[in-house]
């Protein structure tokens, strides 16, 4: 280190090891994030252990106040969150250190109890209960979030069913739509995901129940031991049993070595992301300066330049984007951890939990700040309709080749458009000027006539019973 500042090679103090989000801003301080935390991923294994020996003291071969010892002390304030990370690293998972350190709390109240911890049971049996733990707890508030966007939403459609804009395809002007439709999609789109999340949430998140490689001989063998002899059907007791306290789903089979479930939720969390980025991408595009229909809810610090004290940049629109391109990625290498071999694979398990977590907290982060952004948005229908009247006239010049077509024939009808629009265009001249010259529509049609079918209003098409059709579903 020099008077002037650090040299090459100097080691710098850096701040405390801990994720605070500084990184990834869609999720930093909402729900999502404190219930993907590592705190609550250790809750969910606690959870997950006292939940097991409540299974099984209900069977019978566990002694109930052990199981209610081990329930009581099974809170993750108890445990030093750090060491057992650094400790993790000896057995390539939390699970082991989790358990030798729990087992020493249970221990220095009930020695006896302390027995009975991770009783029968492996690693997996618990991260991965955990893991759908978490999975549920996330999904809870993601769509309770979806809900209330999609609530907002249908305001939305409905106030501004008959507000007019400018339909646009490969971004120009295409035909005249209503923001109220536009509205309608999104939250079609929205109501959709968090259905499909809502049946994910209450048929899909099993618990894990495998033993050390799918058979529950531990688990079989304990209660043998129990019992003195065998016990036919004790597996399948304490899998439904084991779902039962923790509320997740019994599955038919241990899901140790087939990640289905995972690859599952992946798919479902970038679907639901894809939703709400669409949602941000209409918003910025429609938030251009030049376009200027909608704004994004008002705020103190909210969307500004570092450099430009004129700007109010589409923040919530920002970060909700962000975290819908984040989560395909993650969620691709949740579908490729799908090659597991054997019945535990050495690295594939391993890659799931990382990519899981960013997928629920972007997932999460990203819904709670769509809410706060169509709740609020500003909706502009004056600047719609003048954008609408950009073209003076040209953007309903599908409406006029198809009214031409029975007068003219219909390839006549579409030529004598396709020169009046390009002549309106290179002229800047109103297109209904350009078409009272033309020599083809003499007598033919009135200024009235050509006014009504030129209006906007009148060539939305179906949009008013798209909506209600949408909104009544």
């Amino acid at each position: 280190m020099t008077a002037e500042g650090p040299v090459a090679g100097d080691v710098r103090p850096v701040a405390p090891v801990v994720d605070a989000g500084l990184l990834s801003p869609v999720r930093a301080g909402t729900p999502a994030e404190a219930a993907t935390s590592d705190g609550a991923w250790l809750q969910a294994m606690l959870d997950a252990e006292a939940g097991l020996v409540r299974a099984q003291a209900l069977l019978g071969n566990v002694p109930p106040e052990a199981a209610r010892t081990i329930s009581e002390l099974a809170r993750a304030e108890l445990l030093d969150l750090r060491a057992l990370a650094v400790r993790s690293r000896g057995a390539a998972n939390p699970v082991v250190a989790l358990v030798q350190a729990f087992t020493q709390v249970v221990a220095e109240r009930d020695p006896v109890a302390a027995d009975y911890v991770h009783r029968g049971s492996t690693s997996q049996d618990i991260f991965d209960t955990a893991l759908m733990l978490v999975a549920g707890r996330t999904l809870d508030l993601l769509v309770a979030d979806l809900d209330h966007i999609a609530e907002s939403l249908r305001g939305l459609s409905v106030e501004h069913a008959d507000t007019l804009m400018a339909g646009r395809t490969l971004a120009l002007h295409a035909v005249p739509t209503t923001f109220g439709l536009k509205a309608a999609g999104w939250h079609a789109a929205v109501r959709t995901a968090a259905d499909r999340l809502r049946e994910l949430r209450a048929q899909g998140l099993p618990v894990q129940l495998g033993g050390a490689a799918g058979t529950l001989a531990g688990y079989v063998e304990y209660e043998r031991l129990h019992r003195g002899t065998e016990s036919p059907g004790y597996a399948a007791r304490l899998t439904e049993q084991f779902a039962a306290e923790t509320g997740l789903v019994a599955p038919t089979l241990p899901w140790h070595s087939h990640r289905l479930p995972i690859a599952a939720l992946a798919g479902e969390l970038a679907l639901a992301t894809g939703v709400l980025g669409k949602i941000a991408v209409d918003v910025q595009s429609l938030a251009r300066t030049e376009t200027a229909e909608v704004s994004e809810p008002a705020a103190a610090g909210r969307g500004v330049s570092s450099a430009m004290p004129q700007k109010r940049n589409p923040a919530l629109a920002t970060l909700i984007r962000s975290a819908a391109l984040q989560v395909p990625a993650y969620a691709s290498v949740l579908t490729q951890a799908m090659l597991s071999e054997d019945e535990r694979s050495a690295g594939a398990w391993h890659a799931e939990w990382q990519p899981l977590r960013e997928c629920l907290r972007l997932t999460g982060g990203a819904a709670h700040t769509a809410r706060e952004l169509v709740a609020g948005l500003e909706v502009h229908p004056a600047r719609m309709r003048a954008n609408l009247d950009l073209t003076s006239g040209l953007i309903v010049s599908e409406r006029l080749a198809a009214a031409l077509a029975p007068v003219l024939g219909k390839a006549t009808a579409k030529d004598v458009m396709s020169r009046a629009s390009a002549l309106a265009a290179a002229s800047g001249r109103a297109l209904a000027d350009v078409l009272a010259e033309l020599p083809e529509l003499e007598g033919r049609f009135t200024e009235e006539d050509l006014a009504r079918l030129l209006d906007p209003a009148g060539y939305t098409g179906a949009a008013g019973e798209l909506i209600e059709r949408s909104l009544k579903r």
